[in-house]
């Protein structure tokens, strides 16, 4: 897709990657809606971003996610492209996770995911795009990160179905599948202590895998070959029912 001039929502704006993109997208001229749990930090990444409409929401909150989508095309005219960022990590065996934590966690990383891409699939343009966040988690499933794996896969699956369904209306749908990115996320986890994790990427490198996707129409973004991260376009995967 084109980046400037579309109308893109980024919802996690306020995390380290969900900030970094939408600086990226409005410095490569794209008009943006930010959505973020922290009003301050929403605030200070509206002003680098430039004018435009920002709306705080909590991903716990599913009803709340679900209702960014239709303001954000109120605010724009429409809408060309959704991404989300929005998610929680957890650590810790699985006899020690708590419901609460376990519900948590899925709200965050799948149900609200979920629930913003499910409206904005009414509100996106034919040619437009619909992306998320999940992690190399959803397929490696480590020890130690069981419930917040199972929730990044279930977001995954989802992705895939509602690919395969929106490519009649002409909707793209990417699954960012990122590696360990060097942030402050894991030491955001909402219970457990970080385990050992290899080098990751930077944020800087995350928000070029995002934006290589979005301008290649691709399906998924991922590692590839070596430590190198991959774009997988969408016509490949034709023929899949």
């Amino acid at each position: 897709m084109e980046i400037r001039g579309a109308r893109i929502l980024v919802a996690g704006a306020t995390g380290d990657i969900g900030a970094a993109l939408a600086e990226r997208l409005a410095g490569l001229g794209a008009v943006t809606a930010l959505a973020g749990r922290d009003a301050g930090k929403l605030a200070q990444v509206r002003e680098r971003c430039g004018p435009g409409p920002s709306r705080t929401f909590d991903a716990w909150d599913l009803d709340g996610a679900e209702g960014i989508a239709a303001w954000a095309a109120r605010e724009l005219g429409g809408l060309d492209a959704v991404v989300v960022c929005v998610g929680v990590a957890a650590f810790g065996p699985v006899g020690e996770i708590g419901e609460a934590v376990a519900e948590h966690l899925m709200a965050v990383n799948a149900l609200a995911p979920m629930a913003i891409l499910r409206s904005a699939s009414t509100h996106v343009v034919s040619g437009g795009l619909l992306a998320a966040v999940t992690g190399t988690v959803a397929r490696s499933a480590p020890a130690g990160m069981a419930d917040y794996a199972a929730a990044k896969s279930a977001l995954a699956t989802w992705l895939t179905a509602a690919r395969r369904e929106l490519r009649r209306a002409g909707v793209g749908v990417l699954e960012v599948c990122l590696p360990h990115v060097e942030s402050g996320f894991a030491g955001r986890a909402v219970t457990g202590t970080v385990p050992p994790l290899p080098r990751g990427i930077t944020v800087a490198r995350a928000v070029d895998a995002v934006v290589e996707g979005m301008r290649a129409g691709a399906r998924f973004v991922g590692p590839g070959p070596g430590e190198g991260i991959e774009a997988v376009p969408a016509a490949s995967e034709r023929g899949v029912p």
